[in-house]
């Protein structure tokens, strides 16, 4: 049995597909990758694909894996422009998550719907509801978070703070390497420190920024057992207060 494969048709499907499975790994993992990032890493995705696609004389199954990874890896590398460490292999695990709940959605939804003329209607709606599911899966995590209390020490002066142990918070300190907690403006301005250093930063509608940043004297998380840390450093930010908590632990520290 012979198949009819038309390339251009092929690599513009792909090349769909994998940006908006790009743009749902770079939300989950909140990355900054701009928009040409991801067109560059869904049109090498998509290439990649198509190459291994015309390869003649080789089985299913080496066709398989050479699928898989040439498509994953050059999509990753240079759509989220993610080093090679384990914060690579989370995002290709995150990419393959994206890929089940977003054909999940799709799988669900054609049913209802004739002719292949509504794939890509399809695949934005896809995309759209597995944002929404992921939404809501993290802000349901956010609520069983690690809480505690810190009790933070400079120069004699102590502040209790109500905090949350923050799995996604990478910051660190350029200089010397440590992790990076972040406060509230009241619990800077009541341990009266002074922002000595900068520590850049990536968000969601700011893709490059500093925070102030200061070493303290001592700092004590109060989770299962008390756990004093000394010199740890933490750096402010005036948009922190929220759920009635004014820090974010480095998970790092614990």
């Amino acid at each position: 049995m012979y198949y009819e494969l038309y390339i251009d048709v092929f690599f513009l499907v792909n090349f769909m597909m994998d940006y908006l499975l790009l743009r749902l790994t770079g939300k989950m993992m909140k990355c900054s990758a701009t928009h040409g990032r991801i067109i560059a890493g869904a049109a090498a995705g998509s290439l990649c694909t198509c190459a291994v696609m015309v390869i003649p004389g080789i089985n299913a199954f080496v066709r398989f894996v050479l699928l898989h990874a040439a498509g994953s890896i050059p999509m990753v590398k240079i759509g989220l422009k993610i080093g090679w460490n384990r914060t690579f292999l989370r995002a290709c695990v995150m990419l393959y998550i994206s890929a089940f709940l977003a054909g999940g959605v799709i799988g669900y939804f054609r049913q209802y719907v004739r002719g292949a003329s509504f794939f890509f209607a399809l695949a934005l709606a896809g995309y759209f509801v597995s944002l929404g599911i992921w939404d809501l899966v993290a802000y349901l995590a956010g609520r069983n978070a690690v809480r505690c209390k810190v009790r933070l020490v400079k120069d004699g002066r102590e502040y209790l703070a109500e905090a949350l142990v923050d799995t996604g918070n990478r910051l660190r300190d350029p200089v010397t390497g440590k992790p990076v907690s972040i406060i509230s403006a009241k619990a800077w301005e009541a341990l009266e420190a002074e922002g000595r250093r900068y520590i850049p930063y990536h968000s969601v509608g700011k893709p490059d920024g500093v925070l102030p940043a200061a070493a303290l004297d001592k700092m004590c998380v109060y989770e299962k057992t008390p756990v004093w840390l000394d010199r740890p450093i933490v750096a402010v930010c005036e948009d922190i207060t929220a759920d009635d908590y004014e820090m974010l632990v480095h998970p790092d520290l614990l």
